[in-house]
Order: structure tokens, then sequence, then C-alpha cells
């Protein structure tokens, strides 16, 4: 198998692959003849700059054809695609990077000086770049199901993240949810917002598109409520895939309207409010379907097609899919899950999520049973945001927990003990954010600082999360001093 030979290289040449709009106003439009032929020489290219089969290529690159093609080119030669979001710090790709070890890094021009400061001393070669695009054709190697093709990061939720290896499977097995949930069909145009880099972006970002012979969009800007929704009107999506923040942010902020080209809204990454899904149906006539899954997984749930939206529910599970609940947690067979990661064992996999079933098999949400924080859809392990608080001169301790926000579901609150000779503050809380900002990807900073005296702790010296999780305060929690933004 390999999906540039199978799936771009077969598909219509004619036909339109990318929409591209970038943050000048420009509009391009990419056949899948377009795309075969680009993404074949950017492959040759690589091969002649050493990479091979099996070697990790780390893409820096925002929403923008290069990434795309970057992406297929390492399908089409059997390398290993390591997509990273551009809100990764120098710190973060490093840690990525002596985790993997990459061959090759191929950086948009604006990203060069964060892979500098890195560290990263192999090669790089940075997009847009036509002498990338002018060599010959790399021919598509011959793959097997379980050759890997992608990584992607978890959250770290008790330690650093960790890689996970997807196989060569994961991306024909996005079929399943492609067809039954994220509902793209031939001639449309499907727009998936999530920045390169995340899961969900690697899978509906243009595989499940072009899988099912649509369309792709990409946008190469920041959101913003009023301009997303003007996007929509002006290309005529067809099938839109949003963080729920970002169907909150629309609904709260822009002027919502019909959108008559709209006909599948989805929604995954965390739970989105009844009241967003009813404003945004009464205003759009589109129902959101919520839908569910994870980076080991791949999507495992969604609300079918066709069918009543169940407000708050996650859905059932994908045909075919061997999903259950155990002593309130989800649990999944690996071996009925096509895009399930390699690494794993033949056991059953237990997702740490607290999951119910109700008497028709509609599956509902009901938490986390580790502290992973999940805030506008990203999926934050608090280890990371700990690590950087504690590595300000003014911090001796501190703990990171989730608190409810209207907004974004959940914001990340940083608890936070102070050495001796510094003094609790509105200006340290505020300092203490953009020093978090500075060592990891800003999405991860604690917009809620509180500081205390000591942190609650366990015999063995644990810190107690889930009693700092039950006393959220915005300004003084445990007594000090704290500091909420709105940024």
């Amino acid at each position: 198998m390999n999906f540039a030979r199978d799936v771009v290289d077969a598909a219509p040449g004619a036909r339109v692959a990318l929409v591209a709009r970038g943050a000048d106003g420009s509009r391009r439009e990419l056949t899948f003849a377009e795309v075969s032929d680009s993404s074949a020489r950017l492959a040759g290219s690589l091969a002649a700059a050493g990479v091979g089969r099996g070697d990790v290529v780390m893409t820096l690159i925002g929403n923008r054809p290069e990434w795309a093609l970057a992406m297929v080119a390492c399908f089409r030669i059997g390398a290993v695609a390591l997509p990273s979001t551009e809100q990764l710090r120098a710190a973060d790709l490093r840690a990525r990077m002596d985790a993997v070890r990459p061959r090759l890094v191929v950086a948009d021009e604006r990203n060069l000086e964060t892979v500098a400061a890195s560290g990263y001393d192999g090669p790089v070669v940075s997009v847009p770049d036509e002498r990338l695009f002018a060599g010959p054709p790399a021919p598509a190697a011959a793959l097997s199901p379980d050759d890997a093709a992608l990584i992607t990061f978890t959250s770290g939720t008790s330690g650093s993240p960790q890689p996970i290896r997807h196989g060569q499977r994961y991306l024909t097995g996005q079929r399943v949810q492609a067809e039954h949930w994220y509902g793209a069909r031939p001639g449309d145009l499907c727009w998936c917002t999530a920045a390169s880099g995340w899961s969900k972006s690697a899978r509906n970002a243009f595989v499940a598109p072009w899988l099912m012979g649509a369309t792709a969009l990409l946008e190469d800007v920041r959101f913003d409520p009023s301009a997303r929704l003007a996007t929509l009107e002006r290309e005529g999506v067809s099938v839109l895939c949003m963080a729920p923040t970002e169907y909150r942010a629309i609904v709260k902020r822009a002027d919502l309207r019909p959108l008559p080209a709209l006909r599948e809204a989805v929604a995954a990454g965390e739970p989105l409010n009844p009241e967003v899904i009813a404003l945004w149906r009464a205003a759009t006539g589109v129902g959101i379907r919520d839908g569910y899954g994870q980076t080991e997984t791949g999507a495992l749930t969604g609300m079918p097609i066709g069918e009543p939206v169940r407000v708050g529910s996650m859905g059932l599970p994908l045909p075919g899919f061997r999903l259950w609940v155990e002593d309130g947690e989800l649990c999944a067979d690996p071996a009925t899950v096509p895009t399930f990661f390699l690494d794993h064992d033949s056991s059953p996999w237990r997702t740490g999520d607290r999951v119910r079933q109700d008497d028709d098999g509609y599956l509902w949400f009901e938490g986390r049973t580790d502290d992973v924080i999940i805030s506008s859809g990203y999926r934050i392990g608090p280890f990371e945001v700990e690590s950087a608080l504690v590595s300000h001169p003014a911090v001796a301790e501190a703990a990171a927990v989730a608190a409810p926000d209207e907004l974004r579901g959940s914001v990340v609150r940083a608890v936070v003990v102070l050495r001796g000779g510094h003094a609790a503050g509105e200006d340290l809380a505020r300092e203490l954010q953009e020093h978090v900002k500075a060592q990891t990807a800003p999405y991860k900073h604690p917009r809620i600082v509180d500081f205390v005296d000591a942190l609650p702790k366990t015999a063995s010296g644990k810190i107690r999360r889930a009693e700092l999780r039950g006393a959220v305060t915005r300004n003084g929690g445990g007594g000090g001093s704290g500091s909420g933004d709105a940024g």
C-alpha cells in the first residue's frame, strides 16, 4: 500500500485537491495532478538530502500547501512524517527531536529561527522554495500496513509528551470516520481548522477528504470568529470540523447566520455546550455532531450522520469498532480499530476517560481518570506547565490543574508556592504567565495563577490535584494572590 500512489496519484487529475488561503489574502487551487507531481518532486528532493524509508522527517509549517505536500512526500517514499505545530518553542522541539531523532526538518521560513534555537544540527530545508519541486520525482515505495507512516505526540499527562507511531494503515483506516462521522462526499469542500501538528489535523485536514474524493481547504491565518464565518460563506464549505472553543467563539462573538452550502458540522476534543449547539443549529440550520478519539487511537466514536443529534453525547462506536465501558472507563479492542497506534500489545486499551453508555448504546463523556487538562481542544499535561513554572527563580513548587471556563471549556490554573524573599501579587502572576509562554507552547500557559503557602499532598508526597480542582477561585485561591487573563 502507499497513500500517495493509491489515493493521490489515482484521483482524477483535474479534480481540485486543495484550496489554500493565505494571511495576505491570496487564494490558490491545486489539482490532484499538481499535488501528485509536486509531492513526488519534493520526495525526490528529500531522498537526495539523505532521507530514506523509515527515517523521521519533522515538519514545522503552517496550514499551507507546502505542509500537505511535505506529508504526502514522506508517505510516498516511506519516510515517517512528524507534523509539529508552529506554537512549539525551541525547548519543545528539542524534546521531540531527542525522542525521535529526525533525519531532516522541513520548516516554514518564518520558523527557521526556532529550529536553530533548538540546537538541531541536522539538515533543514525551508519552504516556500521552488527548487525543492524542480527535481526528478521519486517513485512510490511498496509499503506494508504496519510500516510507520506518522508520529504524533501525546499531551504528557504524568511526564513529557510521548511519541505515538502510526502505521500506513492509519491513513487508509480514516475512511471509516470520513464516511460515517466526518461526512465527506465527492465534490465537497471540507475544512478541518486544526493547526498542522495535531492528530486531528493529520487525519482530517486532507487525508479524510481525499479518501472520499473531496477537496480540502487550508487557511493560514489566526483565528477570528467573524473572519472564520466569512470564509465559510465565501468558499461554500460543505463539511466543517472545528474545536468546540471555535464554535463557542463564533456563536458568542460573530453575527451567526444561515450557511446554505454547509451540510455537516462536527466537533471533537472536548464536550460541546448544549446551548452552543442549539444556537448554531437555529442560526445555520445545521446541527453539530460530536465525536471522540485519542492520539493513540484516531477517531473512535461519532454522532451518526442522518440521526437526530443527542446533545452532549459523543455518539456511537464507529462501525466495526469494539468499544465497551468497564468500571466507568471507556475501553477498546485494538484488533478492531485500523487506526490504532503501532506500539501496543494485544490487550484491551483503557482510554483513561470516564464514560457512561445509555440503553441505546450512545456514549457520554464524564471526565478524565487522570490529570490531563483539556482547554480549547488542546490536551495539556500538567507536567510541562509545572516544569516551566519551577524553572522561574521565584517558584519553589507548582501544580497545574483544570479550572472551568465558559469559552474554552477549561483553562490551566497554576497553584504556586513561592521561594523565600518573593511576594505574591498581580505583577508576579503576570510575570509567571509570560515565563511559561516563553518556555513552552503558549496555549499551555496558566490563565489563572494562585499563590499558596503549601500544596496538598499524599503521604507519599504526591500532589492532591483533585483537592486543588475542588477549590478553584480566580483570586486568592488558598489564601494567596492570583491573576486571571483573557488573552
